[in-house]
């Protein structure tokens, strides 16, 4: 074990304090080196996990394809190890993916070769795909029910249960429940050095380090609920130190070359601030973290299955430069359920980029929808289709400065059960090939035309007693028979209550704010969007009590429906919340992702760009604020 002891009692500011820093999925080793080496750290935290790319170890481990956890985990461990047991770094990653265990002995390996003072450990019970049959019959009776299920005006999209009458064609792939931060916890208890976990929850390692550090109990809720934010803000790589950042344009381009990855230090109290290493590339700012804040959430309730963090009023404050302060978080009671993934193989899938210059283009994407859709009809193909959607990509610019400036293109995409019956997709394009519009091109290259398997997601609820979340520590000298500590459900719960969903009280008059001018929404308003599932959330807040009064009046359900233009369809649901403090509106639209991001047929299955999108859209605003 390190020398690194958590503090048995508090004598000054850095002891009451953990500094916590996250490695994530795409980050190169160095990434996990360069915090352990550019300042100090007590604890490297990694979430290397998306929902998709879950399953897709799972899917590389069924075909013996590789080993089952994230490659640049072990890469970053890998270059790391020496300097974390030099500095008494703890590390705690959830990079083991499927195979936590297989990781877990892979590192002890590694220390034992270096000569290290470390103890290694892993966390299991997530994966229940053990269990998929009586997770079918569940979520087919009732009693697993979907993560959206509690929301009566919430409509699944189109074949989303279509799976369960099909368990031959489309099995269960992996299933893994998302854990919370009491065995990791359990294990830095008992002397763990590297904690190498599943899917546990991406803020989890972060509310361990910062539980285990202060000695919180499962009771201490306002503090695990403080901590579970700090962590939801350093979660994803440098995207609160200025990457995915909507106020990018007020900074020169080169700003955002080698950002380095930030930290956060968590106090006793469960307030926080975000920092970076003063020698790593970035900007920490108060818009920065607000836009990460609000990245990524369901509504003012963050759910975690050991606490559930209420953000309604939470505050953001610029400490000193690059030092931001966040506090008023407040902690209520976990769920006695937590977040099941469940992937599938949901059938084939594929796509064209067909692309068109200048003159009628419209007309030519007419043309070009036209003449597929007749041989498909005629070939009876259509209706075996899951899904044919033409997606027309771009406007052309009018009195063009160059062909690239007038070009745009047509996104044919096609989902099915049968690849063969897909293939004919791309047939019916090569049908009239040569018949083609004015000026049709496209690249040489059709690999993408090729159908290709594709995951479906269903996220439900698992009752937390039915899981056996335990850490597994192992002995210095083997790997054989590790200590395992069992630590059951969370001893308090309480059921889930109703996500809050409301237009402004006491809405100010538009009309007061005076004269108005045309002009694109993010003129006065920064914010970002991404999936929850087969939803997109989008954030966006403004800078001044003046400008909130406005905003949060013009901002409703009905506003966010209508800037969504053509996107909106009837089925869809739209939650709306308000954070005053930090002057910023959040809407939940329920259903534009389909079945999430492994199965959506938008060019956007992650919902980054839909705030970038709504704040293009032109809105009157008051001449005042400009």
């Amino acid at each position: 074990m390190s020398d690194l002891k958590r503090p048995e009692t508090v004598v000054d500011d850095r002891q009451c304090r953990i500094l916590l820093t996250a490695v994530v999925l795409g980050d190169p080793g160095v990434h996990m080196y360069n915090q352990a080496k550019y300042g100090p750290v007590d604890v490297i935290t990694g979430d290397y996990l998306a929902e998709a790319n879950l399953a897709n170890h799972a899917v590389e481990v069924k075909d013996s394809k590789g080993p089952g956890w994230v490659p640049t985990a072990w890469d970053g461990l890998q270059q790391t190890l020496d300097i974390a047991a030099e500095k008494g770094i703890k590390i705690v990653i959830n990079g083991g993916a499927v195979n936590p265990k297989g990781l877990a002995e892979e590192t002890h390996k590694l220390v034992k070769e270096k000569g290290l003072d470390l103890t290694v450990a892993y966390v299991d019970g997530d994966n229940v795909l053990h269990k998929a049959q009586h997770i079918l019959e569940g979520i087919k009776s009732g009693a697993l029910t979907h993560l959206d299920a509690q929301n009566e005006s919430v409509h699944l999209a189109k074949g989303a249960v279509d799976f369960l009458d099909h368990p031959d064609t489309t099995p269960v792939v992996c299933a893994n429940a998302y854990l919370g931060y009491r065995a990791i916890k359990a294990g830095l208890d008992q002397g763990a050095d590297i904690v190498i976990c599943g899917r546990v929850a991406d803020a989890s390692p972060v509310i361990a380090a910062a539980a285990w550090w202060h000695n919180w109990q499962e009771s201490d809720l306002d503090q695990l609920a403080g901590a579970l934010i700090g962590g939801h803000l350093i979660e994803c790589s440098t995207y609160v130190t200025g990457a995915n950042f909507s106020g990018a344009f007020r900074y020169p381009p080169e700003t955002f070359v080698g950002l380095g990855l930030p930290i956060v230090e968590i106090t006793s109290s469960g307030e926080c601030v975000v920092t970076k290493h003063e020698s790593l590339k970035g900007i920490v700012t108060p818009d920065t973290v607000k836009c990460q804040l609000l990245y990524e959430l369901q509504g003012n309730i963050y759910l975690n299955s050991d606490v559930k963090a209420d953000i309604t009023h939470i505050k953001v404050k610029e400490e000193a430069t690059n030092r931001v302060h966040v506090s008023n978080v407040k902690g209520y009671l976990p769920p006695p359920t937590t977040k099941l993934a469940v992937f599938y193989e949901g059938g084939y899938q594929c796509e064209m980029a067909l692309n068109a210059t200048g003159y009628a283009t419209s007309h030519k994407w007419d043309i070009q929808e036209a003449q597929i859709r007749s041989k498909l009809d005629e070939w009876g193909i259509t209706d075996q289709l899951d899904e044919l959607d033409f997606q027309r990509v771009g406007v052309p610019m009018e009195n063009p400065t160059s062909q690239l400036a007038s070009t745009t293109y047509l996104r044919v995409f096609a989902q099915a059960k049968d690849p063969k019956i897909l293939g004919r997709v791309g047939a019916a394009w090569h049908f009239y090939g040569m018949a083609h519009f004015a000026g049709m091109h496209c690249t040489l290259d059709m690999r993408t035309a090729i159908p290709k398997p594709f995951l479906g997601f269903y996220p439900a609820k698992i009752p937390q007693s039915e899981l056996e979340e335990a850490v597994n520590i192992f002995s210095r000298d083997s790997v054989q028979h590790p200590k395992r500590t069992v630590v059951g459900p969370p001893k308090a719960t309480e059921p889930l209550r109703d996500r809050d969903n409301y237009d402004p009280s006491s809405p100010a008059s538009l009309s007061s704010f005076g004269e108005t001018v045309n002009r694109p929404l993010g003129d006065i308003a920064l914010g970002r969007s991404g999936d929850k599932g087969g939803n997109v959330n989008i954030g966006l807040y403004v800078q001044t009590d003046e400008e909130w009064k406005w905003f949060r009046s013009f901002m409703t359900r009905a506003k966010m429906q209508e800037l969504m233009g053509r996107d909106w369809q009837d089925w869809y649901f739209i939650e709306r919340v308000e954070m005053p403090e930090i002057r910023a509106v959040h809407f939940v639209v329920y259903g534009p992702l389909g079945r999430g991001v492994s199965s959506s047929k938008l060019l956007d299955g992650l919902g980054k760009g839909f705030a970038e999108f709504i704040r293009a859209v032109h809105i009157p605003i008051p001449k005042a604020f400009l």
